[in-house]
């Protein structure tokens, strides 16, 4: 099992060049960053995770420009993001951004993808909070067709772009329905959620890996009715706070990477903790 690492990494904490440099030297598998592009400070959605929202979701690093620098220092590190909040980006602009990630990487992008959460977040965005899902969907088809080999159209309920150049291709090809990067995308387990698994990514990203006994099942028959070979689907636990037990579970699903969650935390309180988490690898 692959194990890789997610943290919060924010302008208080150890940078991307630091972490990038000791995951890889330890053998860690990969780094995924999460996306807050801001936080209202009028809190009218509450944290889901109950309580007071953490001070780290304010002050995130952009994903994009933390996971270049990752890349530049590193050679085998795999690199995500967990989760990119993909109906608040332009999906030209977001398209060129994975496209070259991926791109200069040699491929090893994960494009990590998310509805959100924060309603207010979203709004400023000019989100209309019952369409995100719809928008998602959306975004995602005219990108793929930004990272098709040829000049190709797009006209969608939310978005349209011409056909047309563009460059820098994916460095990973097509897979299937799949195109651009390695695509995950992460919510609650449900109907829709894994129709959209099954019709436009590599597979699920559930945080803290919760329920999967009874989800898997679920997942794989919505995956092979839309004739997705079975082979081919992905499950990363993500978030996940690691036991022994918990991993072995894993395994016994057929749990092939797990992304460990690390304090948004100065250098050697992160360092502390990479040097429990060795006990995994």
């Amino acid at each position: 099992m692959r194990i890789s690492t997610t943290i919060f990494l924010t302008d208080e904490t150890v940078t991307p060049v630091r972490l990038a440099r000791e995951l890889e030297q330890r053998g860690f598998g990969g780094l995924y960053l999460p996306e807050h592009t801001h936080i209202p400070v009028s809190r009218r959605t509450p944290y889901p995770m109950g309580g007071e929202l953490p001070r780290e979701y304010g002050r995130t690093l952009d994903p994009f420009v933390a996971l270049g620098q990752a890349a530049a220092v590193t050679e085998r590190l795999a690199l995500g993001t967990g989760i990119t909040l993909v109906a608040q980006h332009d999906p030209i602009d977001l398209a060129k951004q994975a496209a070259t990630l991926d791109h200069l990487s040699g491929g090893r992008f994960t494009l990590g993808v998310g509805y959100g959460w924060n309603v207010e977040e979203a709004a400023d965005h000019g989100v209309e909070w019952p369409t995100r899902r719809d928008r998602v969907r959306d975004r995602m088809a005219l990108m793929r067709a930004l990272w098709a080999d040829g000049p190709t159209g797009y006209e969608g309920a939310f978005g349209s772009v011409q056909a047309s150049e563009a460059h820098p291709k994916p460095f990973q090809r097509p897979r299937g329905p799949v195109s651009g990067p390695r695509t995950l995308i992460g919510g609650g387990a449900g109907p829709k959620l894994f129709a959209h698994i099954a019709e436009y990514a590599d597979g699920w990203l559930p945080i803290g890996g919760g329920g999967l006994r009874e989800s898997l099942p679920k997942l794989r028959a919505a995956w092979e009715e839309a004739g997705r070979d079975p082979k081919g689907l992905q499950v990363v636990p993500y978030a996940v706070r690691p036991s022994p037990g918990k991993l072995a579970h894993y395994a016994e699903l057929g749990i092939e990477e797990v992304v460990l969650q690390l304090p948004p935390a100065e250098e050697p309180e992160v360092l502390r903790t990479l040097d429990a988490y060795a006990a995994y690898l």
